[in-house]
């Protein structure tokens, strides 16, 4: 069994509050493995861990066997979409996301044109994302995460926002990423989603992360 994440006794404060609480658990490669809880239960902060966007107060969390933080400040091979994506509102969508890979210089134009129709958009299309639906931020956001064929997805609520039709579209293409052998951290609300597409099913719960399967 290979592990892709490890979190390690991982506890999180914000001043007197313990938003994480000694959680450990193990994330196997190649899986979908959905986190569920009510907002405030640690989901995202535990996510925002494993992304070396907090470190943890007490515990480690490793990626790949190397721990974030120490081994490295972000692990490399990771595509995120937690809480609401950040684009330039003034900007087309493809345009936002060619200034975004040109950070790591990995894609070409035409990647970014061929995940922009993966997730349903149009890569044409001259509308500024400040007056997107939320459905299309979030395909937007989806395309962001995925763009760079990264190996990890931490996917925090990536259904959010989208339609019935959409819903079902990035359902299909969740598993089409987990078939090419990604492994996939998803948190959502939605019990269906969950059920549709989890291998592997934890629950948050004011800090505490049981296994339910």
């Amino acid at each position: 069994m290979d592990i892709a994440i490890s979190a390690a006794k991982v506890s999180k404060t914000f001043g007197q509050e313990e938003v994480l609480h000694d959680v450990s658990h193990d994330f196997e490669e190649g899986k979908i493995h959905g986190i569920v809880g009510n907002n405030g239960s640690g989901k995202t902060v535990l996510m925002k861990c494993i992304c070396g966007f907090l470190l943890p107060t007490k515990g480690k969390v490793f990626v790949r066997y190397k721990q974030v933080g120490k081994d490295m400040d972000f692990p490399e091979d990771i595509g995120i979409i937690i809480e609401t994506p950040g684009f330039l509102p003034n900007l087309s969508g493809m345009k936002n996301l060619e200034i975004l890979a040109s950070l790591k210089r990995k894609i070409d134009r035409q990647a970014i044109r061929q995940t922009i129709c993966r997730v349903g958009l149009d890569p044409d299309m001259k509308k500024p994302v400040g007056k997107y639906s939320l459905g299309m931020r979030q395909r937007l956001g989806i395309a962001q995460a995925i763009m760079e064929n990264p190996s990890i997805l931490i996917l925090d609520e990536p259904l959010n926002g989208l339609d019935k039709t959409g819903v079902a579209q990035m359902r299909e293409l969740i598993k089409d990423l987990r078939e090419q052998g990604k492994t996939i951290i998803l948190a959502s609300h939605n019990q269906m989603d969950i059920d549709a597409l989890c291998d592997t099913v934890c629950e948050m719960d004011a800090g505490l992360l049981t296994v339910v399967r």
